[in-house]
C-alpha cells in the first residue's frame, strides 16, 4: 500500500511524513470531482486504509472489525434514531445496502437483537416466530454481502410479562429468565457469528439496582459469568464474548476488573475530530484496567467534525499509531456518516422512495408502520408534564334541553327531531335538562376536578333567528350563570361557538350553503367575545366542522338533510372556513389585548392507515383519505390559507374524467381570501376518535370524498368495537396522528395541540355505571397522547374527554351513551352518577397521567387551641340557662319564623359526615375483627330486611369515590370515624392489624390532599365483640383499653388530624345500647347499666383527652372533644314554673348529662343527682344509682373539652308528671313526658319531626350554660324514605331553616358557632331503620354491587350554602327606594257580602252567599254575613278610616240582588241603590275616588236558580245589570271591574264547592263552562260601557283577574318549570289570555284535548269560542285588574285519567318552609313573587297598565292591633311593586290593599282577618280601632313609595295619622321595651303592667296571700309568664 496525500490541505504533508515508511506516496487532486463522489471516494479511501494498515500493525494477525451498524427502524438511514429490532419487515434495500458498506471496506455490522420482541412472553418455549425467522433473514443477508454479525445479546427493553412480573434486574428470576434467553438465543443465532456482546451497556444494568448493594452487583457479575461459560461451552474458542460499557465509566472498571470475565470490551467513545488528547488518554486507561484485554470501539460519536471531514480518518490513525494498543477493532457509521452518507440518500437508491420527496404521511408511516402490536401497545407509565390541562365536554343541543325556555329559536336539530328522524321518535327537548343544571353539571366537573371544561353555544339561545336585532337576554344570562359557575368552582371555560345546531331561520335561507351566513357567523361571535369574554380565554369557533359539511350538506344523514355532494358540501365547507377566518380576525383585532385569549378551531379527523402496507398505492390512499377530511379544513388554516394540493388536483381530475357529470366542484380562494385565511388559529383543536384501513380504489365518477378521492374504507376485525358502528377502539391511532399533524400542519406557525374530543359511546342498556370498556378506552388513548408528547415532542397540551353526560346523541337518539356521568333520561330528574370512567379519569387527573402517584403535598389545616374553662359552678335547679325559654318561648310565630340573611364569620367550618359501620362495609376483609353490631345485624329479625353493614356503602373500596363527593361539594371538612375493630380486630393493640391502619393513612391522605379537614371520631358505635364479651362499656377496665386505642390514634394520624371526637352521642351508647337494648348490645337494664355505662365513657373520654393534651397536645396542636347529641325542650306552657323545670330537668338528664361534668364541675347535673337519688331512696335503695365521681375524678374530668361538639335534630315538648317508681329506669327517673310539636314536619323517622326553631334555642343554651365555648354542630340532618332517591327538596328545607337558625344564633345571639356538619355524605346503613331510610346528600343505590352513588337536589342547595357562607341578602329581599308616579292610585278594598250586612234590608234580593252561608257546615264556625261589618248602616264610619289611610281610592262591590232583587231589571231596588249613591257621594267628598267592582261573588240566588253562570243568559243578564249600575252611578265613578276574580268563580265555586254556590259533582266540566260564560259577560259589558258610555262618562273598565306566582319546587328541573308555568297559565292565563291575546292559550287547548280524547269523549271539555267571540272578547281591557297575595312552588302530578281542573293542570303545590305563615293556609309571605308575576303580566300581555286590585295578609287567633306582620308584609309587597315600577319598567298604575278593615272571609269566616282596621264581630255595634299597619300604610301612601334615608329626613314619615288613637311608625315596627329587666314588645309590657297591677287586687284578699305572692313575684322577678300564671291562679 502506497503513502496517501490529498492535494489541497496541510493534512496531506503530515500524512505524507507519518507514513514514508508504507512506500511510494499517492497524491491526488479532487478539486475537479463533484461533491457527492468526492465524499465517497474519501470514505472508500480512509476505510480502505484503516482496514490494510490496522489488520497488518495493530493487531497481526487478527482480522481488524471495521464496523457498521445497526439497521436503523424505518427506510431513511440518515436520519435513523432507532434501532431495526425485526418488528416489521426487513427495509427492501438492506441487501443493496449490506453490499455498499461491503465495497467500503466495512467488515462486520452489529446486530442487536430484541429481547421483548423475540420473546413477549419471556418464554424460550414461546418464540415470536416472525421475528425469529426475520433475524435469521437478516443475519443471512449480512454474511452473504461478505460482512460478519457482531451480535448484541440484550441492549433494550426487557419483556412487559417478564417486567411487570418480576420488576427489575434485582430480581433473580429475572436474571434466571436471562440465562434461558440467551441459551436460546446462542441456539438459534450461534453458528451465524463468531462475535457476541452480552449487555451493550453494563453501566445502565448495574445502576439499575440498590446502590451499593454488593450482592446484586456481584449477582450481575455471576450472570456474565455464566453467559461466558455457557457459550464457549457450546462453541469451544470459535469465537469471543464481550460486554459493552462507556469509555467515561473507568470506575465501574476499576470495580469489577478482577471478577468480569470475557474476551474483549466493547466500549462507546465520544471523540472530537479537532482534538485527539481525550481520546488517547481514554484508551491509555482502558488498556491499564482492563489488564491488556483487546479493545472493540464498539460505538464512536465524533463532534466538531464541520469543517474537516477528513481530519476524523486521520486523527484515529494518529491516535493508533501512538500507542502500543490491542484495538479489536472501530465503528466507523459516524465517520462514514460525516463523510459520505450526505450524499448517500440521492446517490445510491439503497432504499427504495430515498430518491422522492417524502411527505408528513410517508414519514409518519415509515416511522410508526413497522411496530409490531407488542411495541405499538407497550403502557407508559410516566406522568404528563405539570401544566398539561384536563378537560371534558358537552354540546349545547345534546344536554341543555330547555328547547324553547327563555325564547330560544329553533334550531335545525329541534326540527329535525320533532319531525320524528331520531332513534325512537327521540328529541332534545330536555335532553339532560342542563339548562336548569348549571350548578349540577359544575358539581360534577367539580368531582372530576378537571381544569377545564369544554361546551358549545346555541346560536339560537343567544339570537332566536341568528341575527343580533333578536337577541335573547335570558340566553345570554344561562351562559353567563355557567361560566360564572365555572369559574368560581376555579375550572378554565372552552366555548365552542358552533357545534352544529343552526338556527332554523338561518337555514330557511340555505344555511351554510349562503354566504351571507359568514357575516351573521362573524357578528354572533362578536357579539360572544364582547359578552363572555373577559371571562372565557379558549374559544373553538367550530367543532367537527367536516361533520357539517359531510352528514349535513353531504350524505344528507344530518340536519338539514342536504344530499349535494357535487356542489352543497364543498361550498359549505368554503363558507365555514371563511367564517372561522372572520371570527378569529374579529377576536384579534378587537378582543385580544384586552382579554388575552386564544382562538381555534376544533378539527375532526380519523387515522388513515393502509389496508395492505405492502402496496405504495394504498399508502398513497390512506394519505389521500386525511386530505379529504382533515386537510380539507386544516391546509387552508394552517398551511397557505387554500385547498391541499392533494386534493384539488384529485377534483380536477376526476372532472376531466367525468366532464358531463362532473363529481365535485370544489370553490376556489381569492389570494386576498387565502391570506386572510392562513394561520388563524392559535392552536389546533383535535377531536379524534378512532382510525381506518384504506385501500386505493378507482372511484370512477361517484360523488362523495371516496369517489372523488379514489379510496375505500374499511375496519380490521380485530378491532375492538363499540356502541356505534362508526367508532372502533384503536388508541395507536392518535399518536400517529398527532406526529402527522405536527409535521404537516404546525412547522410554519408552531401552535399547540389540544385534543378538543376523545371518547366512545357504550349501548343505554346492560350495565351503564360499570363502563369498563370506556375506561380501557381512556386509558389507552390517553397513553397514546402521552406518548406524543414525551416521546415523540408533540406539543400536545390538552386532553379532553367527550362527555361529561350521556346526552341526545343525533340520530342515535339516547341509545348511545358517551358520558362519564350516567344521565337516566327515563327519570324527569334527569340524575347524574359517576360511572366507573368518571372515578378513573379523575385519577389520571389526580395523577397528572399514570404511573407514579403524585407526592403526598398537602396543607394541615392549623387549629387555635384555646384552654378550655375550667370550673364552672354547678347549674342550678332549674339551672340559669332558663333565660332561653324566658327570650324566645313567648315569641310570636312571625318573630320566630322570620328567615334571617346573613353570612358566617369567614372562618367557618362547612362539613359533611359518615361513620365507618354505615359506610365502610367490608366486615372482615384484610383482617378486620367483628364489632357488636357485626353480630347484631346477622341474627335474623334484628333490621328491617335483615340489612346489615357487610357491604354497606363499600367505602372500604371505594373511598375515591367518596372523595369525588366530597371535592363537588366543596365542603371544608369531613367527619368520619375509625372502626376500632378494624385497626385492633380484638380491640386490644396486641392484634394490630396494619392494613386497617393503612386504610385509614390512606384516607387521611386524599381528604387532606384536596384541601379538606379530617374530622375523626374514635368511637362511633361499633366496639369489638371481643371487647363486648368481657363486658363492654359496663366494665371499667374499658377505660385503660380504651385509652390505649386512642393512644395508638393520636401517635399514628395525629400528624395529620387536628380535630378529634372521643364518642359521638354517648347518651345514645348508654340509653338505647344499655338501657332500653334496642342498639347493641342490647342489654336491657334501665335503672342501673345507663349510669354505670355513662360513668365509664365519661372517663374514658377523659383519660383519651389527657394522653393528647400531654403527650401530642404539644407537637401536632389539635382539638379534641366528643360529640354530644340533644334535642331542644320546650315546655308545654312557658307560664307554669313546674313545666319549666319539667324542660330544664329534660335538658340536664340528656345534654347535661355528659356536658355538666366535662364543660362544668366535673360531676353530674344537681337535678340529675337530685332525682336519681330520691328516687333511689324511694324504691328502697341503700344508695343512688347514678354513680359518684370521687373528688379527683371531678378534678380530672372537668374541663376535658377543647370545644362543644353537637349533633341535633329535633325538639320535643314536655310536661311535668310524677312518674312511676317501678321498675327503676333512667326514663322515669326525669319526671316528665314528651311529645313532638305537631306543627313541624314529619320525617322518615317517627318521633323526629324537623323542628328548625329549636336549634337556636338549643344553641343558646350551651352559651348559658356552658361558659360560651366555640360550638361545632357536628351532626344535623333529616331522613327520607328510601324511595325519594334525588329530588328531596324536604332535606333542602330542613337545611335551609336549620342552618339559617344556626346562623341567626351567630349573628343575632353571639353565639359562637363554628361549623355546621351536615348528615350525611351518603344514604348508608341507618342502624335499626337499616336502608329503609337515607340521610344521605347523595343517592346510593343499594340494589347495584358497585354501590353508585348519585348527588341529590339538597347536595346542590348544601354546596351553595357553602359557597355563600350563608345566606347572604339576595336582591329581592333588600330595599329599593324611590317614588311611584304622582298620580299613582293609592286603595284598599271591601266586598259587599263581606261587610254590608243588611242581607234581608230595604228590599234586597238573596245572593247564593246567603244560602250557602245559611246552609249548615259551608262556613267556619256558622259565621255569615248576615251583618257582617253592617257597613250598610256605617258609611261615615267607613268612610272615616278611609281618611285616616289616606287613600286616593276606594274599591267596594255593588251586591247585584240588593239592586237587583231577582237579578233582572224587572225591579229595581231603588233604596239598594240610594246606598251606593250615598257612598259614592260620601268618598267624592273625602276627595276619594270610587273604584267600583260590579260582581264579587254574590249572585242573585234567583238566577242561580235557573243555572246561574252556567246558564249562558246569564251573558245578557249581567250586561243589563251593568248597564244599569253605568247610568245611575257612572257620572260620579270614572273606575270600574266588570268581575273580580273569575277563577274562583268558576273553579272554587262550581269545581271545588268551596264557595258559593257548592256545586262540586262536575269538576271536569262545569268550571269551564262557568268560566267562558263569565268572559263573555265581561266582554259584553265593556263593549256596552265603551260604545254607549265611555264618551260621555270618561271612566275606565276591565276585570280583575287573580293568581298566584308559581315556582318549580325545585328549580333544577324541568318538570318542576313546566309544572309551575301550567300554574300560572292554567290560573291567571284561563281569563288573561282570552281577554289580553284572544281565545285561550294555546297550552291549556292542548291539554285539555287531549286529555278529553284520551278519557273517550268526543270533543275538548273546554268549550270553544267561535272565531267571532274570539275577536269580541279580545282587548276589552282599559287596564290589567289584579289580585295577588301569595307565591307556589309547583311540581307535576299526574291524576290519570281523571277529568277536573286540577288533573288537567297536572301540578301540586306546595310552600316554602321558609315564607312565613299568614292567618290563612293558602297564604304564605313570598314577596319576591309580586315581581314576578308583575314581570309575567308584562311580558305575557305587552305591558298593559295594571291596577293591583288586591294584597293583603290574614290573622288568626287571638285580637293584636300590634300586626307588625302586616306592615312587615306591606313593606315588603309594595317594595317589590316599586321594584316591577322602577327597575322593570312595568306600566303599574295603582296599588290596593286588602282589607280596609276585618270582615267574613267567605267559607272562612271570621276566623282569618284581613283588615286595617279590626271589627269587632262580638259586638253589636261593630267598632272599627285602627291597627299599627293602618299607620304604616298611610305613610307608605303619603311618601308615595319608600324614601330613601340617606336623603332625610323626610316629612311624610312624620305625620300625624288624622282621626285614631293608632300609634304612629314609619316602619313596620318591631319595638321592644325593657320591663322588669325583660325584653318584651310593647304590647307584651302593657299586658305585663296590667297583670301588676292584678295582683295589687289580689294582694287585699289577705295577709297570707299576699306573702305568698310577694315571695313568687321576687323570686321570678324576670318571668312574666309567672306573674300572669299567679293572675290566673
Amino acid at each position: 500500500m502506497k503513502g496517501l496525500c490529498v492535494i489541497n490541505g496541510t493534512w496531506n504533508q503530515e500524512l505524507g511524513k507519518k507514513h514514508e515508511g508504507y512506500g511510494s506516496l499517492l497524491c491526488l487532486s479532487i478539486h475537479s470531482i463533484p461533491a457527492t463522489m468526492k465524499y465517497m471516494f474519501l470514505a472508500s479511501l480512509c476505510v480502505t486504509y484503516l482496514y490494510d494498515s490496522l489488520s497488518n500493525e495493530v493487531n497481526s494477525g487478527e482480522v481488524f472489525m471495521l464496523l457498521a451498524g445497526p439497521l436503523p427502524d424505518h427506510q431513511s438511514i440518515v436520519q435513523a434514531e432507532k434501532v431495526f429490532n425485526c418488528g416489521g419487515p426487513i427495509p427492501s434495500g438492506a441487501a443493496r445496502y449490506f453490499d455498499y458498506l461491503r465495497k467500503r471496506g466495512v467488515n462486520h455490522f452489529q446486530v442487536p437483537l430484541s429481547w421483548h420482541q423475540l420473546l413477549p412472553s419471556g418464554l424460550p418455549s414461546q418464540p415470536q416466530r416472525t421475528v425469529l425467522s426475520c433475524y435469521h433473514t437478516l443475519l443471512n443477508q449480512i454474511l452473504n454481502a461478505g460482512l460478519q454479525p457482531l451480535v448484541v445479546l440484550h441492549g433494550s427493553t426487557v419483556p412487559e410479562a417478564l417486567r411487570s412480573k418480576f420488576g427489575g434486574w434485582e430480581s433473580q428470576e429475572l436474571q434466571r429468565m436471562f440465562i434461558l434467553y440467551a441459551e436460546f438465543a446462542l441456539q438459534e443465532f450461534g453458528e451465524f457469528t463468531r462475535s457476541w456482546v452480552i449487555l451493550s451497556h453494563l453501566d445502565e444494568v448495574w445502576r439499575e439496582g440498590p446502590p451499593h448493594d454488593d450482592g446484586y452487583q456481584q449477582a450481575i457479575l455471576l450472570l456474565i459469568q455464566n453467559i461466558y461459560q455457557l457459550y464457549h461451552g457450546g462453541f469451544g474458542d470459535k469465537g469471543k464474548v464481550s460486554v459493552g460499557f462507556r469509555a467515561s465509566d473507568i470506575e465501574l472498571l476499576l470495580q469489577i476488573q478482577e471478577s468480569l470475565t470475557m474476551d474483549f470490551l466493547s466500549v462507546q467513545f465520544e471523540s472530537n475530530c479537532v482534538s485527539t488528547f481525550h481520546l488517547i488518554e481514554e484508551l491509555t486507561w482502558l488498556q491499564i484496567f482492563s489488564k491488556d484485554v483487546p479493545i472493540l470501539i464498539y460505538k464512536m460519536a465524533l463532534c466538531d467534525c464541520v469543517d474537516s471531514r477528513l481530519q476524523a480518518c486521520h486523527n484515529f490513525l494518529k491516535v493508533l499509531n501512538s500507542n502500543n494498543m490491542k484495538i479489536e477493532g472501530c465503528d466507523m457509521m459516524d465517520i462514514l456518516s460525516k463523510m459520505d452518507m450526505e450524499g448517500l440518500s440521492t446517490s445510491s437508491g439503497v432504499f427504495k422512495y430515498s430518491s422522492e420527496k417524502t411527505n408528513s404521511y410517508q414519514t409518519v408511516w415509515d416511522k410508526f408502520g413497522v411496530q409490531l402490536e407488542s411495541e405499538r401497545d407497550i403502557f407508559l407509565n410516566k406522568p404528563f408534564p405539570s401544566d398539561f390541562q384536563w378537560a371534558t365536554s358537552s354540546e349545547s343541543f345534546k344536554v341543555e334541553g330547555g328547547w324553547a325556555e327563555g325564547g330560544k329559536g329553533e334550531t335545525i336539530w329541534d326540527r329535525f327531531g320533532h319531525e320524528n328522524k331520531v332513534y325512537d321518535n327521540q328529541t332534545a327537548d330536555q335532553a339532560c335538562d342542563s339548562y336548569h343544571k348549571v350548578d349540577y353539571d359544575v358539581y360534577l366537573l367539580r368531582g372530576l376536578q378537571v381544569y377545564t371544561h369544554q361546551f358549545s353555544i346555541s346560536w339560537a339561545r343567544i339570537f332566536p333567528s341568528g341575527y343580533r336585532r333578536s337577541q335573547s337576554d335570558k340566553g345570554v344570562l344561562y351562559y353567563d350563570e355557567l361560566i360564572n359557575a365555572l369559574v368560581n368552582s376555579r375550572i378554565q371555560p372552552v366555548i365552542t361557538l358552533y357545534h352544529w345546531d343552526l338556527p332554523q331561520e338561518l337555514q330557511n335561507q340555505g344555511g351554510w350553503t349562503n354566504a351571507s351566513i359568514i357575516e351573521a357567523f362573524k357578528d354572533y361571535a362578536d357579539f360572544c367575545f364582547s359578552k363572555f369574554g373577559d371571562r372565557v380565554k379558549t374559544w373553538n369557533t367550530f367543532s367537527s366542522p367536516w361533520v357539517v359539511s359531510h352528514a349535513g350538506y353531504g350524505v344528507g344523514d344530518h340536519p338539514p338533510q342536504v344530499q349535494d355532494y357535487v356542489v352543497a358540501s364543498y361550498q359549505v365547507t368554503h363558507n365555514i372556513i371563511k367564517s372561522h377566518a372572520e371570527a378569529w380576525h374579529v377576536y384579534n383585532d378587537k378582543y385580544r389585548t384586552k382579554h388575552g385569549g386564544k382562538v381555534g378551531i376544533a378539527l375532526n379527523s380519523d387515522w388513515a392507515e393502509p389496508l395492505d402496507p405492502s402496496r405504495p398505492e394504498d399508502v398513497v390512499a390512506a394519505y389521500r383519505s386525511i386530505q379529504f377530511t382533515l386537510g380539507w379544513f386544516a391546509h387552508p388554516i394552517f398551511v397557505d390559507g387554500d385547498y391541499p394540493a392533494t386534493l384539488k388536483s384529485q377534483i380536477d381530475k376526476k372532472n376531466k374524467l367525468c366532464p358531463h357529470s362532473k363529481p365535485a366542484i370544489l370553490p376556489r380562494f381569492t389570494p386576498k381570501e387565502s391570506q386572510r385565511i392562513n394561520g388563524t388559529a392559535d392552536f389546533f383543536g383535535l377531536n379524534h376518535y378512532t382510525s381506518r384501513l384504506i385501500n386505493s380504489s378507482d372511484g370512477g365518477c361517484t360523488v362523495g370524498p371516496q369517489g372523488v378521492g379514489d379510496f375505500q374504507t374499511h375496519v380490521d376485525p380485530s378491532w375492538s368495537p363499540t356502541a356505534s358502528e362508526w367508532i372502533y377502539s384503536t388508541p395507536w391511532g392518535l399518536r400517529r396522528l398527532l406526529n402527522y399533524i405536527a409535521l404537516e400542519y404546525l412547522n410554519i406557525k408552531k401552535v399547540p395541540v389540544y385534543i378538543t374530543g376523545n371518547g366512545m359511546p357504550t349501548d343505554f342498556g346492560g350495565t351503564p355505571l360499570n363502563d369498563t370498556t370506556r375506561v380501557d378506552y381512556l386509558r389507552r388513548y390517553i397513553n397514546e397522547a402521552l406518548k406524543a408528547r414525551l416521546l415523540d415532542g408533540v406539543d400536545v397540551q390538552r386532553f379532553t374527554v367527550q362527555s361529561l353526560l350521556d346526552g341526545f346523541e343525533g340520530q342515535q337518539g339516547y341509545s348511545q351513551r358517551f358520558g362519564l356521568h350516567h344521565v337516566n333520561f327515563e327519570d324527569p330528574d334527569r340524575p347524574r352518577t359517576p360511572k366507573q370512567s368518571a372515578y378513573f379519569y379523575s385519577q389520571v387527573i389526580t395523577q397528572n397521567g399514570f404511573g407514579i402517584r403524585r407526592g403526598h403535598v398537602f396543607k394541615v389545616a392549623q387549629t387555635q387551641f384555646k384552654p378550655p374553662s375550667k370550673g364552672l359552678t354547678p347549674s342550678e335547679v332549674p339551672s340559669k340557662s332558663k333565660v332561653v325559654w324566658e327570650r324566645f318561648s313567648q315569641q310570636s310565630k312571625f318573630h320566630r319564623q322570620i328567615f334571617h340573611y346573613g353570612t358566617f364569620p369567614s372562618n367557618f367550618t362547612w362539613g359533611v359526615s359518615s361513620s365507618a359501620y354505615q359506610t365502610e362495609g367490608a366486615w372482615k376483609a384484610d383482617g378486620k375483627g367483628p364489632s357488636i353490631w357485626d353480630v347484631f345485624t346477622h341474627k335474623p329479625g334484628s333490621i328491617p330486611g335483615n340489612a346489615n353493614g357487610d357491604v354497606a356503602c363499600d367505602s372500604y373500596h371505594r373511598f375515591q369515590e367518596d372523595l369525588y363527593m366530597l371535592r363537588a361539594l366543596q365542603v371544608k371538612s369531613y367527619r368520619f370515624s375509625l372502626s376500632w375493630s378494624r385497626i385492633f380486630p380484638t380491640g386490644l393493640r396486641s392484634s394490630l392489624n396494619l392494613k386497617g391502619v393503612d386504610f385509614y393513612n390512606s384516607i387521611i391522605d386524599d381528604i387532606l390532599l384536596n384541601g379538606i379537614t379530617p374530622m375523626v371520631t374514635l368511637y362511633y358505635w361499633d366496639l369489638p365483640q371481643e371487647l363486648q364479651n368481657i363486658g363492654g362499656w359496663e366494665s371499667s377496665d374499658m377505660i385503660e383499653i380504651f385509652a390505649d386505642f386512642s393512644d395508638f390514634c393520636f401517635s399514628t394520624f395525629g400528624d395529620r388530624v387536628k380535630f378529634w371526637m372521643t364518642f359521638n352521642q354517648p347518651h345514645t351508647i348508654a340509653w338505647s345500647g344499655y338501657g332500653l337494648g334496642q342498639i347493641p348490645p342490647n342489654v336491657r337494664k334501665p335503672g342501673s347499666a345507663p349510669y354505670r355505662v355513662a360513668h365509664n365513657l365519661i372517663k374514658a373520654h377523659a383519660k383519651a383527652y389527657h394522653i393528647y393534651n400531654e403527650k401530642y397536645r404539644k407537637s401536632q396542636r389539635g382539638l379534641i372533644s366528643l360529640a354530644l347529641d340533644s334535642y331542644w325542650v320546650e315546655p308545654k306552657d312557658v307560664r307554669v314554673l313546674r313545666e319549666v323545670a319539667a324542660a330544664d330537668r329534660a335538658m340536664q338528664f340528656h345534654l347535661g348529662w355528659f356536658a355538666h361534668p366535662i364543660f362544668k364541675n366535673g360531676d353530674y347535673p344537681d337535678a340529675m343527682k337530685w332525682q336519681v337519688g330520691n328516687k333511689s331512696e324511694l324504691q328502697g335503695l341503700a344508695e343512688s344509682r347514678l354513680p359518684v365521681f370521687t373528688e379527683e375524678e371531678r378534678k380530672y374530668i372537668s374541663g376535658t373539652s377543647d370545644v362543644f361538639c353537637l349533633n341535633h335534630f329535633t325538639t320535643k315538648i314536655v310536661s311535668h308528671i310524677t312518674a312511676r317508681l317501678t321498675p327503676p329506669s333512667y326514663e322515669y327517673d326525669r319526671d316528665l313526658t314528651e311529645e313532638e310539636d305537631a306543627n313541624s314536619p314529619s320525617t322518615a323517622i317517627k318521633n323526629q319531626r324537623a323542628v328548625a326553631w329549636g336549634l337556636r334555642r338549643l344553641l343558646n343554651w350551651v352559651k348559658y350554660e356552658y361558659g360560651d365555648p366555640d360550638i361545632y354542630i357536628t351532626d344535623s340532618g333529616v331522613a327520607t324514605e328510601s324511595k325519594t332517591k334525588w329530588d328531596d327538596s324536604a332535606r333542602v328545607f330542613y337545611f335551609k331553616t336549620y342552618i339559617d337558625e344556626a346562623l341567626k344564633a351567630s349573628n343575632l345571639d353571639d353565639v359562637k358557632v363554628k361549623g355546621f356538619t351536615a348528615a350525611s355524605l351518603m344514604d348508608s346503613f341507618e342502624w335499626l331503620h337499616g336502608f329503609k331510610v337515607g340521610f344521605g346528600l347523595h343517592h346510593v343505590n343499594f340494589e347495584d354491587s358497585t354501590r353508585p352513588r348519585t348527588p341529590k337536589y339538597s347536595a346542590h342547595f348544601y354546596h351553595r350554602v357553602i359557597k355563600d357562607n350563608g345566606f347572604p341578602t339576595p336582591e329581592d329581599e333588600k330595599i329599593l327606594y324611590g317614588n311611584f308616579a304622582k298620580d299613582f292610585i293609592w286603595s284598599t278594598a271591601t266586598a259587599s257580602y263581606q261587610i254590608e250586612g243588611g242581607w234581608r234590608a230595604d228590599g234586597k234580593g238573596l245572593s247564593i252567599w246567603d244560602k250557602f252561608a245559611h246552609t249548615p257546615l259551608r262556613v267556619f264556625n256558622n259565621d255569615n254575613g248576615d251583618v257582617a261589618c253592617d257597613s250598610y248602616n256605617k258609611i261615615d264610619e267607613d268612610v272615616s278610616m278611609l281618611r285616616q289611610l289616606k287613600v286616593t281610592h276606594y274599591r267596594f262591590s255593588v251586591s247585584w240582588p240588593r239592586v237587583l232583587p231577582d237579578g233582572t231589571t224587572n225591579f229595581v231596588n231603588e233604596v239598594g241603590l240610594s246606598y251606593y249613591s250615598h257612598l259614592v257621594d260620601a268618598l267624592l267628598k273625602a276627595n276619594i275616588q270610587p273604584h267600583i267592582t260590579l260582581y264579587h261573588w254574590d249572585l242573585p240566588q234567583a238566577l242561580q236558580d235557573i243555572g246561574g253562570w252556567e246558564n249562558e243568559t246569564i251573558v245578557f243578564k249581567f250586561r243589563d245589570y251593568a248597564n244599569l249600575i253605568f247610568s245611575r252611578l257612572g257620572h260620579k265613578v270614572k273606575f270600574w271591574i266588570t268581575i273580580n276574580e273569575p277563577y274562583n268563580i268558576a273553579n272554587v265555586g262550581h269545581g271545588y264547592g268551596a264557595a258559593a254556590p257548592g256545586i262540586s259533582f262536575r269538576p271536569g266540566t262545569l268550571p269551564y263552562i262557568v268560566g267562558h260564560n263569565l268572559l263573555k259577560a265581561h266582554a259584553e259589558t265593556w263593549h256596552l260601557y265603551n260604545d254607549k258610555y265611555r264618551s260621555k262618562q270618561g271612566g275606565i273598565i276591565s276585570i280583575t283577574i287573580n293568581s298566584d306566582w308559581s315556582e318549580p319546587r325545585n328549580p333544577y328541573k324541568q318538570e318542576d318549570v313546566d309544572a309551575a308555568r301550567r300554574v300560572v297559565q292554567f290560573y291567571i292565563g284561563w281569563f288573561a289570555h282570552p281577554v289580553f291575546n284572544g281565545d285561550y292559550s294555546d297550552m291549556m287547548k292542548t291539554i285539555i284535548q287531549k286529555r278529553s280524547l284520551e278519557a273517550g269523549l268526543p270533543k275538548s271539555r273546554l268549550p270553544e269560542f267561535t272565531a267571532e267571540e274570539v275577536k269580541r272578547i279580545k282587548g276589552t281591557y282599559d287596564y290589567f285588574g289584579f289580585n295577588h297575595y301569595t307565591t307556589v312552588l309547583a311540581f307535576p302530578v299526574d291524576y290519570g285519567n281523571l277529568q277536573h281542573y286540577d288533573a288537567d293542570r297536572g301540578a301540586g303545590t306546595i310552600a316554602d318552609r321558609t315564607w312565613l305563615d299568614s292567618g290563612s293556609s293558602w297564604l304564605k309571605v313570598s314577596p319576591f313573587g309580586f315581581r314576578r308575576i308583575l314581570n309575567f303580566i308584562k311580558e305575557e300581555y305587552r305591558n298593559p297598565p295594571i291596577i293591583i286590585t288586591e294584597n293583603g295578609i290574614s290573622e288568626r287567633g287571638s285580637v293584636d292591633l300590634n300586626d307588625f306582620h302586616r306592615s312587615y308584609y306591606y313593606e315588603k309587597y309594595i317594595n317589590q311593586v316599586l321594584k316591577a315600577y322602577i327597575l322593570d319598567g312595568v306600566d303599574i298604575r295603582g296599588y290596593t290593599a286588602w282589607s280596609l278593615m276585618d270582615n267574613l272571609e267567605w267559607a272562612t269566616g271570621f276566623s282569618e282577618r284581613f283588615g286595617l282596621f279590626h271589627v269587632n264581630h262580638t259586638d253589636p255595634k261593630r267598632p272599627r280601632v285602627a291597627k299599627t299597619s293602618a299607620a304604616y300604610y298611610a305613610t307608605i301612601i303619603t311618601c308615595n313609595g319608600f324614601p330613601d334615608p340617606a336623603t332625610g329626613p323626610h316629612d311624610c314619615l312624620n305625620q300625624e295619622v288624622e282621626g285614631t288613637s293608632v300609634p304612629s311608625t314609619s316602619l313596620p315596627s318591631f319595638n321592644m321595651v325593657n320591663f322588669l329587666g325583660i325584653t318584651l314588645s310593647s304590647g307584651e309590657a302593657e299586658k305585663g303592667l296590667y297583670t301588676l297591677f292584678a295582683l295589687l287586687i289580689v294582694s287585699s284578699l289577705g295577709v297570707i296571700c299576699s306573702l305568698f305572692c310577694f315571695l313568687k313575684t321576687k323570686k321570678y322577678s324576670k318571668e312574666i309568664a309567672t306573674i300572669q300564671s299567679v293572675l290566673n291562679s
